[in-house]
């Protein structure tokens, strides 16, 4: 990494030609079963390292998007590379994350969701069996009034544009790239939902 942007390589051209192309690589490696947890252990673990070289310089982006995303992996579930790796995404377009990591129980998701104050919550899902775990969220949400305060965007494996619109979700993304334009398309819609009405002439 340091080769290539001493070489002047944009530092937004390393993350999208090099560590997310990669990293899609070993996805479908391992779809296949052509690649195994230690490989995509090891090419997670690569990617994290390289990303404290390019955060500084992807923030200095002038193109930046203004909006905070809290993202995790929801309760049951373990996995958490499709997780990071669109949060490592959205910091390099300018988004503010506040990753909750794996394993996220509901009332976390709640009591910060209150205090990051996010515009979007990501949930991220690898097992069919915590699939269900999505919707008691948003259920949960709406409990406690405060579906109203974030846009919701699901993810992951056994996810579907379907599913996610079953339980409620705002939105669905297959893959980081995608997680990404869903995000900025979600920010867009709150804040256009937040303008005042132009008053009548």
């Amino acid at each position: 990494m340091r080769e290539l942007l001493d070489r002047g390589t944009l530092a937004r051209d390393v993350l999208q030609r090099g560590l997310v192309a990669g990293m899609e690589v070993i996805g479908r490696q391992f779809g296949a079963g052509e690649a195994f947890i230690p490989e995509v252990l090891l090419a997670s673990r690569a990617m994290s390292e390289t990303m404290t070289l390019l955060e500084p310089l992807l923030a200095q982006d002038v193109d930046r998007v203004k909006g905070r995303v809290l993202i995790g992996t929801v309760r049951g579930d373990l996995h958490s590379i499709g997780k990071n790796l669109v949060a490592t995404l959205l910091k390099g377009v300018g988004f503010e994350v506040l990753d909750l990591g794996t394993n996220v129980a509901r009332d976390v998701f709640m009591e910060k969701i209150v205090e990051f104050k996010p515009d979007i919550l990501g949930l991220s899902a690898l097992l069919t069996t915590t699939m269900t775990e999505m919707r008691d969220v948003i259920a949960g949400l709406e409990a406690r009034q405060l579906r109203n305060r974030v846009q919701v965007m699901v993810g992951g494996a056994p996810v579907s544009a379907e599913f996610a619109h079953d339980i409620g979700a705002d939105g669905y993304a297959h893959d980081a790239v995608e997680a990404v334009k869903l995000a900025k398309t979600l920010l867009a819609r709150r804040s256009e939902a937040r303008a005042p009405i132009p008053a009548a002439r």
